[in-house]
């Protein structure tokens, strides 16, 4: 692509050259700007058309690396997903455990402070 666009600036730079010399001149030169004039304009569409493959190319690239990455980050996605619901699920369980232990040992500690109901004392 670099060596395309070197020979074409050159060719373009070397046909300016010589239209820019041929001014005023007989019709021989002015012949011979025409022809410089339609091999400048020949040499343009050549390097249009092939800057405009290389782009198609670059955008082809580009299109199948977005889909690749796209199909990566849905799949990594869902597995986070899927991880994230265990872990909730486990700290679900997790609080749910020592919230029923906590209440356990809160009865047990209400229960023994509480004591025995009392009975009244003998009259004997």
């Amino acid at each position: 692509m670099k060596v395309t666009f070197v020979r074409t600036a050159s060719a373009a730079t070397l046909v300016l050259l010589l239209a820019a010399t041929a001014q005023g001149q007989n019709p021989q030169i002015s012949d011979f700007k025409a022809s410089v004039a339609e091999d400048a304009k020949a040499v343009g569409h050549a390097f249009a058309d092939s800057a405009r493959t290389v782009g198609h190319t670059v955008a082809d690239k580009s299109r199948e690396a977005g889909h690749a990455a796209a199909a990566t980050g849905k799949s990594v996605g869902q597995a986070a997903r899927e991880d994230a619901k265990k872990a909730g699920h486990t700290v679900a369980d997790g609080a749910r455990s020592v919230g029923k232990s906590a209440a356990d040992a809160a009865e047990k500690t209400k229960a023994s402070v509480a004591g025995k109901p009392t009975e009244p004392a003998p009259k004997s």
